[in-house]
């Protein structure tokens, strides 16, 4: 197992100093170019920061929990291997172009979203059909993290898990946050540097992990709730946290959270190479399982597409173009710290992946470490690389799961903050007020959602919207690569914008929509006929397919008014 990982390892840093300094070729980066941080610095949103504190912030904002969960369901359906060659694959040709050129054309846009872009490259029709698409997908995203969140914070302790309950995750998570504020504020009114304020702060984070175990807070024994229950009395405390969070100043709690969460990152993938190096796991899992396996509810899954929408983050994720456009690109001090940023840390996430992969290799089918839900291997997987270099497999199990729910709140809030932002574009409403209704709409659809799910369904609501977000979520991928390929050929008319963006662009158009369309058509068509299907979800996927069709045919008029007809064409086309 040794051998893979530190080959995709290989594979990767090769690829940074060579495919990401082409990039920096191709799309001319000038780092004398003034950036919208720069110019635009207000103290609330446009805020430029260093290559390192940002760099951190970034890749824990676009990591979340998708690198960990999205490889091992992968892993464990398909095998391990199919799920690694889309991981390396995916990440350097697909998802680390599509990031990379998403925070590139958002900085030559005054750092505007990827919609801004392309109202300006396509049309104004087709920016209100994406801005309606990366809202719904934003839904999704907030709907999914917010529910898996709080299911890790609901739960007794057990002895497989080091004693590890939910309750304590919780403890840890809170405490965590409050120290992040504690970090804002210090940095911003008592004027500490980066470097004493992460000495001081980052051990007091490790404590907190440890200090959960002590003072669990579980709500489900407080009150005397079911665990349904419990579960969404924090699916709402998170969705009120997400609330707070989208509308108060980066510098509070964006980006001191930014980077310790970056640090949770590094001392993740550190534990791996780690356990990898001195504890000697061989490879246990089967490395492919077959084209068609069936799942867990007995239904069959095909390797294509569903591979290609069930490992985004780690591979390609349109949630990722959305933090690069939307925040990153408001921060960036300099063009010269787009390729670390945006291409480097894809590159790092995909060896987060990597890592989540082999706590999946490391046991063998039906072990009992495989039972659990994503986070649960995850957890025991890192609990055990911890334990071949002699730290306790319970404290190893506590950071994993504290780290788990952290990459979880970069997410959540983040995606709050770019739903407000888009809220903001539609109406014009730029003022607190517009932002505290554009949070508070960004939360309110998640909690409708969210509450009306039975409490004691056998399947939680974040396992119920994983599929269709990764799809909408690739597809949102797709739709950003569109835009950004429109974009560079009305500016570049260059034939290596085909190849770089253009083929990445038709193969996620193509997976995800297929994948869209055989998770959604089969809610309306069942063995007794068609059916209205009562659950919003398939309307929804309806939804997003006509959108996605509608920006292709937007994008195809687009670039056909740049293309030059016969000699005579446009004389044949003038009024007479």
């Amino acid at each position: 197992m040794l051998t893979v990982v530190l080959s995709s390892a290989v594979l990767l840093l090769a690829a940074y100093f060579t495919y990401g300094r082409l990039l920096e070729r191709l799309f001319g980066i000038n780092p004398k170019r003034p950036t919208p941080a720069v110019e635009l610095q207000d103290g609330r949103d446009f805020e430029p920061i260093g290559r390192g504190p940002l760099m951190s912030q970034h890749f824990s904002a676009i990591a979340a929990a998708g690198p960990i969960v999205g490889p091992i369901l992968a892993g464990l359906t398909f095998g391990w291997l199919p799920a690694l060659i889309w991981i390396l694959v995916g990440s350097i040709l697909v998802g680390g172009v599509h990031d990379y050129a998403s925070l590139v054309a958002s900085i030559r846009h005054k750092a505007q979203s990827v919609a801004e872009v392309v109202r300006q490259h396509m049309s104004h029709r087709s920016y209100l059909l994406f801005l309606t698409f990366i809202w719904i997908a934003l839904v999704y995203i907030v709907v999914a993290f917010t529910d898996i969140t709080a299911t890790a914070f609901v739960g007794p302790a057990k002895a497989e898990n080091g004693g590890i309950g939910g309750g304590a995750v919780a403890s840890s998570s809170l405490m965590y946050l409050v120290l992040t504020l504690l970090m804002g504020l210090a940095t911003r009114y008592l004027k500490l540097k980066e470097v004493t304020a992460l000495a001081i702060f980052l051990p007091l984070v490790a404590l907190a992990i440890v200090a959960g175990k002590w003072v669990p807070l579980d709500v489900e024994q407080l009150f005397t709730l079911s665990p349904g229950a419990a579960r969404k009395v924090w699916d709402v405390s998170l969705l009120v946290y997400c609330l707070i969070a989208g509308v108060v100043p980066v510098w509070l709690l964006l980006q001191p959270r930014g980077q310790l969460g970056g640090y949770f990152l590094y001392a993740a993938l550190g534990a791996g190479a780690l356990g990898l190096v001195f504890g000697g796991a061989e490879i246990q899992y089967p490395a492919f399982r077959g084209w068609e396996v069936a799942g867990a509810n007995g239904a069959t899954q095909s390797l294509v597409p569903l591979l290609f929408i069930t490992i985004a983050c780690g591979a390609c994720s349109g949630f990722h173009g959305l933090i690069a456009s939307g925040t990153t690109s408001k921060q960036l001090r300099s063009e010269a710290d787009a390729r670390p940023i945006g291409y480097g840390t894809m590159l790092l996430e995909a060896m987060v992946a990597v890592v989540s992969l082999s706590c999946v290799m490391m046991f063998k089918p039906g072990a009992a470490e495989l039972t659990g839900g994503p986070n649960m291997i995850y957890a025991q997987g890192i609990g055990s690389f911890a334990a071949a270099f002699g730290v306790a497999k319970s404290v190893g199990i506590a950071f994993a799961l504290m780290a788990f729910c952290t990459f979880v709140y970069d997410t959540l809030d983040v995606c709050t903050r770019l739903g407000r932002y888009i809220f903001e574009e539609l109406t014009g409403w730029r003022t607190t007020g517009g932002s505290i209704v554009g949070a508070g709409v960004m939360t309110g659809v998640p909690l409708f959602f969210l509450l009306r799910h039975p409490s004691d369904a056998a399947e939680p609501v974040w396992r119920t919207f994983w599929a269709l977000f990764g799809a909408s979520n690739q597809l949102l991928a797709a739709l950003t690569l569109l835009g950004v390929t429109v974009w560079l050929w009305r500016t570049q008319r260059a034939a290596w914008v085909w190849l770089v963006t253009g083929v990445p662009t038709l193969f996620m158009y193509t997976m995800s929509s297929w994948a869209l369309v055989t998770m959604t058509f089969p809610k309306f068509h069942t063995t007794a006929g068609w059916q209205a299907p009562t659950d919003a979800v398939p309307w929804l996927g309806l939804v997003l397919l006509a959108l996605a069709a509608l920006m292709a045919i937007e994008a195809v008029r687009a670039i056909a008014r740049d293309i030059p007809g016969p000699p005579n064409s446009r004389a044949l086309a003038t009024p007479t």
